[in-house]
């Protein structure tokens, strides 16, 4: 067995108003994520570690946000484009761990459906996924609620 391990981390700013969409789930929040698709930070760090993972590029070289085709776009359909992407060069997602970094909301109450949400979309369990959270102290843009960073990691493994 052949195993990789990419690292996926992506950064959105917060506006008030605007949905806001973590792992497929609108959280209850004053203010969103903006950006070009949904602006799922956490599906976004994801694919990316996905990608990095089989050594494809990234989100950006797959989904330009110059790409009208990608405007608003779901991010749990992207994320199943990086997993069949992988899975054409025949590895298999092992497991992936992600991490939120904000202030507000506290992600706890939605962290069962966003793991379902990402299992469903990447074809695996709901076993292979850890979602966690932290804040930033209040400290720094983070801090203040104007942005919401996520980071992930995945291992694929291949059969050689």
């Amino acid at each position: 067995m052949k195993i990789k391990v990419g690292f996926g981390f992506d950064v959105h700013q917060l506006k008030e108003g605007h949905p806001f969409v973590l792992g497929g789930v609108t959280l209850d929040h004053h203010a969103g994520a903006f950006g070009h698709s949904d602006a799922d930070v956490l599906a976004h760090a994801i694919c990316d570690a996905i990608l990095g993972a089989a050594n494809l590029e990234d989100i950006g070289y797959h989904f330009p946000n110059t790409d009208d085709r990608w405007k608003g776009a779901n991010s749990l359909t992207l994320l199943t484009h990086c997993v069949k992407l992988i899975e054409d060069k025949g590895w298999a997602i092992g497991n992936i761990d992600a991490m939120l970094c904000l202030e507000a909301p506290k992600i706890k109450p939605y962290i069962a459906q966003m793991k379902s949400n990402l299992a469903q979309a990447a074809g695996i369990s709901t076993e292979d996924i850890s979602i966690k959270a932290t804040t930033n102290e209040t400290m720094g843009f983070i801090g203040r609620e104007e942005g919401v960073v996520a980071y992930a990691v995945c291992l694929i493994e291949k059969k050689v």
